[in-house]
């Protein structure tokens, strides 16, 4: 089922801010954040560029682990989406996966502005283990998630539901997920109603 109907998205707005390396370097603790977390080669970058439908909004790489920084794009004066560093394929020294992990856990634990993270996963390869952390973090400091099921191009229907459902069952309490496709904008729709209610943007007719 591909999501090509119209739809008011208010994300078409979004512009780069700033790269910070370091939380002190974010943008003020108000208003309204939502992360996109995932794996260095889920898509991400993909999803974000679709979702503003800008094309080259978020860096593509083909090689993973590119971006170490934390991402800002203003969609207001009062939102923003933080596009956080790409994890678990990175080619990177040890020392500088430690400050990340830090980092991230310091961000879930003390950024009261943050109202949702929109977790990207490759629909092939779900729920690997920092996929699980990254949950778990959620979990903790009770933060809605959202799980972007991302390429579903790449299977059938069928596989693809039954993906979607395998997933559904191993989700803690609140977190909710979905099959996305930047190539075909699949699921797009359901993506924006999401962050409309984290954002509290209300619908447009």
């Amino acid at each position: 089922m591909t999501s090509k109907a119209t739809i008011y998205n208010p994300y078409r707005s979004a512009c780069y801010v700033i790269s910070a390396h370091k939380l002190q370097q974010l943008p003020p603790d108000e208003g309204f954040e939502v992360a996109f977390a995932g794996r260095s080669n889920a898509g991400k970058s993909s999803a974000i560029n679709t979702l503003t439908d800008q094309k080259s909004l978020a860096r593509t790489s083909k090689t993973p682990g590119r971006t170490q920084q934390i991402v800002i794009f203003d969609i207001d004066a009062e939102r923003r989406i933080a596009d956080l560093p790409g994890y678990g394929y990175a080619k990177v020294p040890a020392k500088l996966k430690a400050h990340w992990q830090q980092v991230m856990r310091k961000y879930f634990e003390q950024r009261q502005c943050l109202k949702g993270v929109v977790l990207v996963m490759d629909i092939r390869h779900p729920m690997r283990e920092f996929d699980q952390q990254m949950l778990n973090w959620c979990a903790v400091s009770g933060v809605p998630c959202h799980l972007l099921l991302t390429k579903s191009d790449k299977l059938k229907r069928g596989p693809a539901q039954a993906a979607l459902l395998k997933v559904r069952k191993t989700l803690p309490p609140g977190a909710t997920a979905q099959v996305f496709s930047s190539k075909n904008r699949t699921g797009l729709t359901e993506l924006i109603s999401r962050l409309n209610e984290w954002y509290e943007i209300a619908p447009r007719v």
